[in-house]
């Protein structure tokens, strides 16, 4: 379950009238920005609530990017800064890797064993394709797909055992023909020692020897990657007036990698300066750190080897410092107590309007369509016509809608509008499948569409909490941490079956979700009885709400309404709705 404070206060009030400020009491004016008048109001997310009666001020936030500077606040509470470029130490010593067989008769124990995994059908079709690789046959081997396999452990003990008795085999998940089961594809893929190139270049025929040469076709990384070396690289990424996603799109073309393939713990506002922590699975850091010169308002450092890949949520938060041009108020004197009272009662916890999106589509929006399962409908608000946009961008998105022609807007499309280029080209080679073309979004961008929903629910029950019960005091039924409890550590999720294909085996690393990331620490949540309402050993400061889910307590007061009354005003429910398979989204 995961519960978010009601009440937030700035960290530092030293210095605080010059490094924060209050949120603007309206958006500015439309003359102001374009791009602002488009954007949402913050009444239209549940934003409506003050913790101060204090009369406010005006100013303009981000009229340069360099006023809004990000830095991300790890779990241990240490905020996070690019300091060095320095590499760190290696173990140069590689275990050798395990040769391959060099004849049919050298997998006969391997293949029995899988005959009694798999069966008599999967153990011959595998023979078969063994028999093909130790001919040494030219051109392309054509993989194998194993029988129809419901049972997901079972399949992920059937891609170990691939990983374990035949490392120049590579496994991933694919859809199967009859109703939508899952089936295991087994393929060899030859890149080294003058073999076949993705671009179909004749391999030279293979003797037994050159088997030890293979490459992995999902390039996971290096298999000879060190056994007392983390398996993932963090470092720290440091980006100017871009967000996490493009930042990252460049870095991974870089280096031919999918954006998947980076973990984070959360994206960043696009128009700041911002530094946080970034992991991907078995690189080397020296690949990453020779990207430094060729990159433009990137920088990547601080790098060192990590056990667990980041995920989505791993923060304590975020340390913004802020500067407010154009202000606008009766005297300094309001500013100052302004800016004091902020740092004495502290703010709602709301989340901001960059979780809603910056164009005229709201991201919530999307998120609801996911969650109705209106797959052709939540394509189609991320591909449609939106206003603000910049004249060659919106011509393409009405080009398409109008004709339909995914080739002509796909060269007029930028790259960092990645959630619209990966549907596109999904469907240009599956028509109509809107469902996985859903799915060909980078897995932490598609999330955030559910994500921006969850907080749009989080931030009208905030509002409804304070105007009805104030701020001074815990009510019956509220939520709150257990102060008898401390953050208790969740064992990592190991998920070893990766079930994304990938068109590109070449620039496919595992998508983060399937290697093993740790879970966030949680806190125990209870409810408020007449018994601590007697004791008052809770504050107001204490009260959490949780973000809505299918395994959620709610407040066991009138609040928790406003969750499904929100929902059902789009026809959702909660709690079938929000139960969705953890792989899916």
């Amino acid at each position: 379950m995961r519960a978010i404070a009601l009440l937030n206060r700035p960290p530092a009030l030293a210095g605080l009238y010059s490094t924060y400020l209050l949120r603007p009491l309206r958006p500015p004016k439309p003359s102001e920005t374009l791009a602002m008048a488009k954007s949402l109001d913050e009444n239209d997310v549940g934003i409506s609530c003050y913790v101060s009666s204090l009369p406010g001020f005006r100013g303009v936030l981000k009229q340069r990017y360099s006023d809004f500077i990000v830095n991300e606040v790890d779990l241990d509470e240490k905020i996070v800064h690019l300091t060095s470029f320095d590499l760190p130490p290696e173990c140069t010593e590689v275990k050798e890797e395990e040769n391959p067989p060099t004849s049919g008769k050298d997998c006969a124990s391997e293949v029995e064993s899988f005959r009694s995994l798999c069966g008599d059908h999967d153990a011959e079709a595998l023979k078969g394709l063994l028999e093909k690789i130790l001919s040494g046959v030219e051109g392309d081997i054509a993989p194998i797909v194993l029988s129809p396999d419901s049972d997901k452990s079972h399949r992920a003990e059937v891609h170990n055992f691939f990983k374990k008795n035949f490392k120049f085999l590579v496994t991933d998940t694919v859809e199967g023909s009859e109703g939508g089961s899952k089936c295991i594809r087994v393929r060899f893929c030859s890149v080294q020692g003058g073999g076949r190139s993705r671009r179909g270049k004749k391999r030279k025929n293979m003797g037994d020897s050159d088997l030890k040469d293979v490459m992995p076709f999902d390039s996971r990384g290096s298999d000879n990657w060190p056994e007392n070396l983390g398996k993932f690289l963090r470092f720290h990424l440091y980006k100017e007036n871009k967000d996490t996603q493009e930042a990252l799109g460049v870095i991974g073309k870089m280096l031919g990698f999918q954006q998947r393939s980076f973990g984070f713990a959360g994206t960043k506002d696009k128009r700041s300066v911002s530094t946080q922590r970034v992991t991907i699975f078995k690189q080397h850091a020296e690949r990453l750190a020779a990207l430094n010169g060729r990159l433009f308002g990137i920088k990547v450092g601080d790098f060192c080897y990590v056990r667990e890949g980041l995920v989505l949520g791993q923060l304590f938060g975020n340390r913004f410092t802020i500067t407010l041009r154009g202000v606008v108020a009766d005297s300094e004197d309001t500013i100052k107590e302004a800016a004091n009272g902020l740092g004495r009662n502290g703010f709602i916890n709301y989340y901001g309007l960059q979780r809603f999106g910056s164009g005229s589509v709201p991201t919530h929006l999307i998120g609801a369509a996911l969650l109705r399962g209106e797959w052709k409908g939540a394509a189609n608000l991320i591909l449609d016509p939106r206003e603000g946009e910049r004249d060659i961008i919106r011509e393409a998105r009405v080009s398409y809608k109008e004709h339909g022609d995914i080739d002509l807007i796909l060269k007029k499309l930028p790259r960092h509008l990645v959630a619209e280029r990966a549907i596109l080209q999904f469907l240009k080679k599956c028509p109509g499948n809107y469902l996985q073309a859903l799915k060909a979004i980078p897995r932490t961008l598609r999330m955030m569409y559910v994500h921006s929903y969850q907080s749009y629910l989080w931030n009208h029950a905030a509002s409804r909490r304070v105007q009805k019960y104030g701020i001074s005091q815990v009510v019956l039924g509220d939520l709150v941490f257990c102060k008898e409890s401390s953050a208790r550590e969740v064992a990592a999720v190991d998920s070893s079956e990766p079930e994304d294909d990938c068109s590109d085996p070449y620039n496919c690393l595992p998508d983060t979700s399937e290697e093993a990331v740790p879970e966030e620490k949680v806190q125990s949540v209870k409810t408020v009885d007449s018994e601590d309402l007697l004791k008052a050993i809770y504050t107001f400061e204490d009260v959490v709400l949780p973000l809505p889910g299918s395994r959620i307590l709610y407040p066991a007061n009138d609040i928790a309404d406003v969750y499904h009354d929100m929902a059902k005003k789009v026809t959702l429910s909660i709690s079938q709705s929000l139960a969705l398979d953890r792989n899916q989204w």
